[in-house]
């Protein structure tokens, strides 16, 4: 019977499909509103958090907690104050501390983030499920030590989204600019190359945006600068820098990971608490909890956006359904008078309704997970979102099937209006 019934309705809907074609696209369209947003915060989450793996303290000049998080590692905003480097010196000494992986920030390259640390970043450094970082090309950069020549100094290891996007290779110069300029005219360090030497693989992390050099590097491109500007006369070239101290004076963070993690708890008491230094150490996990609270609002207001849609979408499939139970008297009287009765009329129309609220939603589903396959290459490199599977969504799947479920009980409503329909009403309509 459910078969027959199953049979009948399909072939009904297919015999209006003119009519009910754009009420299923509404509904597929609703279905990837709903899903694409939780997809899109997801996946923004999952993001976030895999570019701060193994880091279990950041430590930073006192600010707020967002903020030392946004611009230590995500590169955005920028430090108003910096931590002074015998403080970093102080950590990588001491022996609760397994890694401590000084961050530099300031300069940019093409409205890429310059990245000054050490040689070490590229075996410390962990992201996503605690992978290290790999080179697609080259090597990482030599730290620079008295004796050692001058072009050591000037050695850049890129990410791989700046390699792609400006096609660069190893060997390529590079000319650093001052500051996050977005739109480059003179690089204002174009008189101290960098030779790229190594890129690294792409990791959907903001690793893959930036430039990294050395420590002394950053040093020696500011030696002939003071109070962020270029001393005027002072012109030093890139072969004599060797000849000053290129010890950095200090960093924009630390990025800290211990030996055993029941301790950072203490260890972040002391260091905020210390009487000779304002530090703000920071826990990446709780930090981006906080973020989150923040822009929960925007994301509460999209998916209520998104549930409207849904119900409207839902209340139009509906509403054409009444409209037409008119049209179709004759056709359902035709029907009752070959033995169907009213059972049969109801459930007819309620699994016609089903019909298409479930074929959209799988669409909608389909049209999605093929969209996101074919995207997600483009939107790491755009947005540095790492895409998530649908199968990792739960409040979206919820949505979709709640929304599903919300249009087929709507389907009760021109299925109970047929059932209500005389034999003799289809037979014989009012005429005005």
């Amino acid at each position: 019977m459910i078969q027959t019934l199953l049979l009948l309705a399909s072939r009904s809907a297919w015999s209006r499909k003119g009519s009910l074609l754009l009420l299923l696209l509404s509904v597929i369209t609703s279905t990837c509103l709903l899903l694409g947003i939780d997809l899109a915060r997801q996946s923004a989450k999952a993001s976030f958090s895999n570019a701060v793996a193994g880091t279990d303290l950041i430590v930073g000049a006192q600010t707020s907690p967002v903020s030392l998080l946004l611009y230590s590692v995500f590169r955005i905003g920028q430090a108003t104050r910096n931590v002074p480097y015998a403080e970093f010196e102080r950590l990588e000494q001491d022996p609760r501390v397994k890694s401590a992986l000084p961050i530099a920030l300031g300069d940019s390259y093409q409205g890429f983030a310059v990245v000054g640390t050490k040689e070490v970043y590229f075996k410390q450094f962990l992201y996503g499920a605690r992978q290290n970082l790999q080179f697609a090309q080259g090597r990482a950069f030599e730290d620079y030590s008295v004796g050692k020549p001058a072009t050591v100094l000037f050695e850049a290891v890129l990410g791989s989204e700046v390699a792609k996007r400006l096609k660069h290779r190893v060997g390529d110069k590079i000319a650093l600019s001052h500051g996050m300029q977005i739109q480059q005219t003179e690089p204002s360090h174009a008189d101290k190359p960098f030779a790229v030497v190594g890129i690294l693989q792409p990791t959907g992390t903001p690793v893959d945006q930036s430039v990294h050099i050395s420590l002394a590097g950053m040093e020696a491109i500011h030696v002939d600068w003071a109070a962020g500007v270029p001393v005027p006369g002072a012109e030093i070239p890139a072969e004599y820098v060797t000849k000053f101290n290129l010890q950095p004076k200090s960093v924009t963070a630390v990025l800290v990971g211990l030996n055993n993690r029941a301790s950072v708890f203490r260890m972040q008491r002391e260091l905020e608490n210390r009487p000779d230094a304002a530090l703000s150490a920071i826990l990446p996990g709780v930090a981006l909890s906080s973020l989150w609270q923040t822009v929960g609002l925007v994301e509460r207001v999209l998916l209520f956006v998104a549930a409207l849609v849904a119900v409207v979408s839902a209340l139009g499939l509906t509403s054409v359904m009444l409209v037409t139970l008119g049209q179709r008297r004759r056709e359902l009287a035709v029907l009752r008078s070959t033995g169907a009765g009213p059972r049969t009329v109801f459930g007819l129309l309620f699994l016609e309704s089903a019909l298409v609220m479930w074929v959209g939603v799988a669409l909608g589903v389909l049209v999605l997970a093929l969209a996101g396959a074919a995207l997600a290459p483009w939107v790491q490199a755009q947005f540095g979102l790492q895409w998530v599977g649908l199968h990792e969504l739960g409040t979206g799947l919820l949505a979709v099937v709640a929304f599903a479920s919300f249009g087929s009980l709507l389907g009760l409503l021109p299925a109970f209006q047929a059932y209500r329909n005389q034999l003799q009403d289809g037979l014989s309509p009012r005429t005005n």
